[in-house]
Order: C-alpha cells, then sequence, then structure tokens
C-alpha cells in the first residue's frame, strides 16, 4: 500500500530545491537561497547532493567578475520528483 519515498528527496531543503526548480527550470544560487532561507554552506551540500543523483545539473561562471551558479533540474530530476510525489499521495488517508 504504502510506496519507498525517494531519501534524496525527502529531506526538507532538497525538496524545497527541486520544487523552485521544478516551476522555473532554472535558478540562481542566490535566488534558492533567498526562497528556501538556508544558509550557503547547507546550500550548497544539498545542491551537490542532488547534482550527484543526476536530478540538476550545476552551471558556475562569471556575471560582472562575479561568480554565479545556475542550477537547472534535468529529465531525470522531473521524474524522480513526480515519482516523489505519486508516491507520497499512497500515504494520504482518502
Amino acid at each position: 500500500m504504502f510506496k519507498d519515498l525517494d531519501p534524496i528527496l525527502h529531506s526538507q531543503l532538497r525538496l524545497a530545491v527541486m520544487s523552485l526548480l521544478i516551476s522555473v527550470k532554472e535558478a540562481e544560487f542566490t535566488f534558492l537561497k533567498e526562497k528556501t532561507n538556508a544558509t550557503a554552506g547547507n546550500l550548497s551540500v544539498q545542491i551537490q547532493k542532488l547534482k550527484e543523483a543526476g536530478y540538476i545539473d550545476v552551471v558556475k561562471k562569471f556575471k560582472d567578475n562575479y561568480p554565479q551558479t545556475i542550477c537547472k533540474v534535468t529529465s531525470a530530476g522531473v521524474k524522480a520528483f513526480e515519482k516523489y510525489v505519486k508516491n507520497l499521495q499512497t500515504y494520504l488517508v482518502k
């Protein structure tokens, strides 16, 4: 009856990052930091975990001599998120 929940997405901050990226497709690190109220260090660690899972791509570049980190959701990330939401629904009482 209950489906397994993806442990990568079951973290509150990683789930928040994925939720944001699903809605906007890509976002700068500063946008994600602002929206999640996470510290830069914690957000960096969680982004790395999502990247290692293949759920997001991370592009680092410079904009006006400042480093810029862009996170983009991958097709695997979209599928994993959709599956997570579907599996989570099995826990809701109808």
